[in-house]
């Protein structure tokens, strides 16, 4: 069997051996290299064919004894093959994703002058490409470049902008490479990182009506094409819509919102015990990091106090992956909260009949009344939500109606 993998510094969280699953039938598996141990790995390593990630596409580049056209006018290799004779061999299938990607977002780049943040590997994949699909003015953004964050206000005129870097790829959401609001010009977006799925650079342009795409579509057509290369087998093209539905159905969350009482919790457990994905119930992990319980916090630091501990736990559950999420009945009275469950999930509001919502151990039901707290949040649950369900019968019925809306 072909033994594959993927060569990174830190790949702890990749996706490419899920969807290289789908792909053929060879090994595929983590390669975590540091700087000292890449030299030997790549002389010496028992491998067929690789993948190459940050921070190496450029590094692997004097070890191969022959570079592909692609990588040569690229000067970035993410695709390595061992020769019979054992030398290596590199291209460069990062060009043919990020294509795919731009078809699929459908945003014209012709004519259009583009800033590309980042200036490693992946930046000139992406200056390369769009090059060739005959954009204007190209200008890359370095820390250190002529042309960096000090002086950005040299292009506002810009109207594609694309993050080549790790900026607000997970651990690290919620970062992004600059403030869209200071291109007023910008038509479109495009994010190669591809967890979370809508990056903090993707949820602003989205939040502006800005055209834009993330990295998923990147990452599995240059799959496509490198498992091609591995086997020398066509991977009919239609696997890449299917592949994608199936990577972003399993590690996009699961968000339930609703009125306290309205069954969030018992259907978070039972939704994941059902899809085998892990389960994080909101208001216990307040309670845990507190070391109190909700009425004890409304009680000592009341609502603006337990509000803030809400949006510090939503941040550290919204940046996971496939994971079920039952949320207070109350997080949606922070606007902040939205990106935070939106970066990475699905968000569905559960709606009960006010009367069969019970008010024990909830403050704020109990101090303000369930008719009037219903009123105060309907039109945030409706903002938050992208689908909505009934609880009006069995638990079984309420789990179906929850999986139907999933995408």
């Amino acid at each position: 069997m072909l033994k594959c993998g993927l060569l990174g510094e830190k790949l702890g969280h990749s996706y490419s051996p899920r969807i290289h699953a789908e792909l053929g039938d060879y090994e595929y598996r983590l390669y975590e290299k540091s700087p000292d141990e890449l030299p030997g790995f790549l002389t010496g390593g028992e491998f067929h064919a690789l993948n190459v990630t940050i921070p190496y596409k450029k590094t692997v580049i004097p070890y191969c004894a022959e570079l592909s056209e692609e990588a040569q006018r690229i000067g970035s290799v993410n695709t390595l093959l061992r020769r019979p004779d054992g030398s290596l061999y590199g291209d460069n299938t990062d060009a043919f994703g990020f294509r795919k990607m731009i078809e699929k977002s459908g945003i014209a780049v012709a004519g259009k002058k583009a800033l590309i943040f980042g200036s490693g590997g992946a930046s000139v994949t992406v200056r390369a490409v769009l090059t060739a699909l005959g954009a204007g003015e190209i200008v890359t953004v370095s820390r250190s470049g002529e042309d960096n964050y000090t002086n950005l206000h040299r292009h506002a005129d810009a109207q594609l902008l694309v993050n080549a870097t790790p900026l607000g790829m997970y651990p690290e959401n919620g970062t992004a490479p600059v403030c869209l609001r200071d291109f007023p010009r910008c038509d479109g977006v495009l994010d190669v990182v591809y967890n979370p799925s809508r990056t903090a650079f993707l949820l602003e342009a989205e939040a502006l009506g800005i055209p834009h795409a993330g990295g998923l579509t990147m990452l599995v057509q240059q799959a496509i094409r490198a498992s091609e290369l591995f086997t020398g087998k066509a991977v009919n093209p239609a696997e890449a819509e299917r592949i994608e539905g199936l990577i972003r159905g399993e590690t996009e969350n699961i968000i339930l919102i609703g009125m306290p009482g309205c069954g969030k919790t018992t259907a978070g457990r039972l939704l994941a015990e059902r899809l085998g994905r892990p389960f994080a119930d909101c208001d216990a992990f307040i309670e845990r990091e507190a070391g109190m319980s909700i009425p004890e916090i409304f009680d000592d630091e009341g609502e603006a106090g337990f509000r803030k501990r809400e949006t510090a736990a939503l941040r550290e559950l919204g940046r996971q992956s496939g994971t079920v999420i039952a949320t207070g009945g109350g997080c949606v009275t922070v606007e902040e909260n939205y990106p935070l469950l939106h970066q990475n999930g699905v968000i569905v509001c559960i709606r009960r009949a006010l009367d069969a919502l019970s008010t024990d151990g909830r403050p704020l039901s109990a101090s303000t009344g369930v008719e009037a707290l219903y009123e105060k949040r309907r039109a945030a649950y409706e903002r938050f939500a992208d689908a909505s369900v009934e609880n009006a019968g069995s638990e079984d019925e309420l789990l179906r109606a929850i999986l139907e809306v999933l995408p």
